[in-house]
């Protein structure tokens, strides 16, 4: 399945007064800037991640845009979320905030296990980052290792029935309704149960 090129996935409102204007988040700079934040260099940044110097380079400088694959290599080494690659840093606290995305209309992120739909794309400095996603996965061994990032993560079944591995735990089969809570430090995987692909709202802190 084709990815879409991760500057266009996420917009970003500007938030400078009058008409709101959209532009896309820069991977490369938001990877070095959480680089640098951490005080790595390329090498120890690029082995944390378990990647070559020259393509970590590459991301950075905007050269060459990652694999889906290569991404959750580059957030495991950074200690973030995949989404959290494609949302800028909290700084400011802003009140009386809203954003609304209608059915549909959230940017699209294909994998080969999941297919995001990230929500309220268009707000920025968020403290929660609220997505949909549709599950293909059907087996564990589909994913390389365990998803494990910062925070703390609420998963909920919209549709289908799923079953979420984790690190400390014993699998657990969720249907419609049920729902899930737990440290995103933990590894954890989903996959679906259903003939139709199962269908999730997830809803990672960013704090």
């Amino acid at each position: 399945m084709k990815s879409t090129d991760p500057k266009s996935m996420i917009r970003i409102a500007r938030e400078a007064g009058g008409e709101a204007h959209a532009e896309p988040l820069n991977l490369g700079e938001r990877v070095r800037d959480l680089r640098r934040s951490r005080g790595w260099t390329l090498e120890e940044a690029a082995g944390r991640a378990g990647l070559a110097r020259s393509t970590l380079s590459k991301i950075e400088n905007g050269q060459m845009s990652p694999t889906y694959e290569a991404l959750k290599k580059l957030a495991g080494g950074l200690a973030v979320s995949v989404p959290q690659l494609f949302t800028p840093p909290s700084k400011v606290q802003v009140n009386g905030r809203m954003a609304v995305t209608k059915a549909g209309e959230g940017g699209r992120q294909a994998t080969i296990t999941y297919e995001h739909e990230l929500l309220a794309g268009n707000l920025t400095r968020k403290q929660m980052l609220p997505y949909r996603a549709v599950i293909r996965a059907r087996d564990l061994a589909e994913f390389i290792g365990w998803v494990r990032h910062d925070g703390e993560e609420f998963l909920f079944v919209l549709t289908g029935v799923i079953r979420l591995y984790s690190e400390f735990y014993e699998p657990v089969d969720l249907r419609r309704g049920d729902s899930a809570y737990y440290d995103a430090v933990m590894g954890h995987n989903v996959i679906s149960l259903s003939d139709e692909d199962a269908t999730v709202l997830w809803v990672t802190s960013l704090a």
